[in-house]
């Protein structure tokens, strides 16, 4: 049973420590999971809890050989150890065994109960061997790491030790592509704390650094929103407007699709056509159907086949709205027929597929009898003369014009989106000094990006009208009723030219 002075001395304790630490962040002083991992923006405090956290394990828990890294050496010692030096001399300086001084120094504090704590960069690979016994990982701007970096340090934490292990993990969240978000957000590890943080929840801010925050959200709201808000995104030079994105991806990802699933065909006994297919459910299916196909309305297939994925985006003509897309890593032919199942389930909308990589998609859909490729105007290398090709040819010509299309459009439509994978690419393609129309950013895909881009484009090669039989109505989707109750009546008669007269 503790002792009144115990008891005293506990409530000291936890008194200094509610009176020198963020609220937020106390209940994880007595966290032992293996990750305590520290998502917050700027100025949220994490870094200076994780550094006093580890200054209350290392003087109260004997034998502690703690080591602090970042990606790169010369970065530490401006961060980390200036920030725990000052920490050690203003809570624990009567514990202080010995901290060397000057610029060229080594980097460590040792404490006289025998703990201490070592520093060293990823990029410092002979410190780093000689590093053992490791009791606990603090890694800071854990962003910059790759996932193996991060697995190797998790391997060296396994020593024998009467206390708990730890790794702690402080970052801001820059990139939603990141793996830190696919291992510790997207999926619940239960050996991991996940803490989030802002600027809001430091009240030892100076009013000057607070007021220097606030100030991105009048010049750089989206900006705002991920450094000091600490949202998953890019801080890069997004292409698109990324606060639209942003407010557009979390209205979809509440959404839900509507079906999922995948074209099953049957060929004929050439191997070539196919002579049946039909729709199948399937909850893991590559092609998800955001709207069904209206009957009598135009429609119009984008292909992108030189990425990691097989794309497919399809457009109602009319409207320009998303309404379907096929996304799977497949083989060329089994993605050239997915794409005949797609484009004929829409009613034979006009395909057009990109012919970079390989010609082989378009070459089979023809064998196949599509009947509506897209059409290009090409010059003859021999003759010169200009004759018609079939697919979309990107190059350093049409590249910009399809992205400074696409880019257009969606600054007054960016509600005309359906598609999570879609939105995500749209926020890591990112503007290149020597590239101003974009590209993805490193480890992304803007494979979803460019079929868009190239759906768009060819519209004008798709009618814009709605066949329907003479003297029968045509059923209108769930959107066309929405679009034609928020018109004014001029609109109205102009959108049942275009749609036809409903049933």
């Amino acid at each position: 049973m503790a002792t009144l002075e115990q008891k005293l001395d506990v409530a000291l304790w936890w008194k200094q420590m509610r009176e020198t630490n963020n609220a937020h962040f106390l209940p994880l002083l007595f966290d032992k999971h293996r990750f305590l991992v520290l998502k917050g923006g700027g100025g949220s405090g994490k870094s200076i809890f994780a550094g006093r956290k580890i200054l209350e394990r290392v003087t109260n828990e004997p034998g502690h050989r703690y080591l602090v890294v970042r990606k790169v050496a010369k970065t530490l010692r401006e961060s980390c150890f200036e920030q725990l030096k000052k920490q050690a001399y203003e809570y624990y300086a009567d514990q202080i065994a010995f901290i060397p001084k000057g610029k060229g120094s080594d980097m460590y504090i040792r404490f006289k109960n025998g703990s201490e704590i070592l520093f060293a960069g990823l990029d410092d690979v002979e410190k780093l061997k000689s590093i053992f016994d490791i009791t606990g990982i603090w890694i800071e701007e854990a962003s910059e790491l790759e996932e193996g970096d991060f697995n190797q340090l998790d391997i060296r934490l396994r020593t024998e030790f009467p206390f708990y292990l730890q790794m702690i993990l402080t970052f801001n969240p820059i990139s939603i592509t990141h793996w830190l978000k696919k291992r510790f957000f997207d999926t619940k590890d239960p050996r991991a704390t996940v803490h989030e943080s802002t600027y809001k929840d430091n009240r030892f801010l100076t009013p000057e650094a607070r007021i220097t925050l606030e100030a991105f959200r009048e010049t750089d709201e989206y900006y705002y929103m991920v450094y000091c808000l600490g949202q998953w995104g890019v801080t890069g030079k997004t292409v698109f407007n990324g606060k639209a994105v942003a407010e557009r991806l979390a209205y979809v990802e509440g959404q839900g699709w509507r079906k999922r699933g995948y074209f099953a065909y049957t060929l004929a006994p050439d191997d070539i056509h196919v002579s049946e297919w039909h729709w199948e459910d399937d909850e893991n299916g590559p092609v998800i159907l955001y709207a069904e196909p209206t009957e009598g309305r135009p429609y119009v297939v984008g292909g992108d086949t030189a990425g990691d994925y097989f794309v497919g985006q399809v457009l109602d003509n009319i409207t320009g709205r998303q309404v379907c897309v096929l996304r799977h890593r497949y083989d060329e032919d089994t993605y050239a027929r997915q794409m005949y199942c797609l484009g004929r389930y829409y009613n034979d909308a006009l395909l057009g597929i990109e012919t970079n990589f390989s010609t082989y998609p378009v070459k089979l859909l023809a064998l196949m009898g599509y009947p509506k490729l897209y059409v290009r105007e090409v010059e003859d290398d021999y003759t010169g003369r200009i004759k018609q090709a079939y697919g979309f040819q990107t190059n350093r010509t049409t590249r910009p014009v399809i992205l400074s299309e696409l880019i257009r459009v969606l600054r007054e439509s960016m509600a005309s989106i359906n598609d999570r994978d879609t939105l995500l690419e749209m926020l890591t393609f990112v503007r290149r000094e020597k590239d101003l129309q974009g590209e993805a950013e490193s480890g992304a895909h803007d494979d979803c990006v460019l079929a868009l881009a190239i759906a768009h484009y060819i519209r004008p090669q798709q009618t814009m009208e709605v066949k329907r039989p003479r003297g029968q109505g045509v059923r209108w989707s769930k959107d066309l009723w929405d679009d034609y109750n928020k018109a004014t009546p001029a609109e109205r008669e102009a959108m049942i030219r275009l749609w036809g007269r409903p049933e």
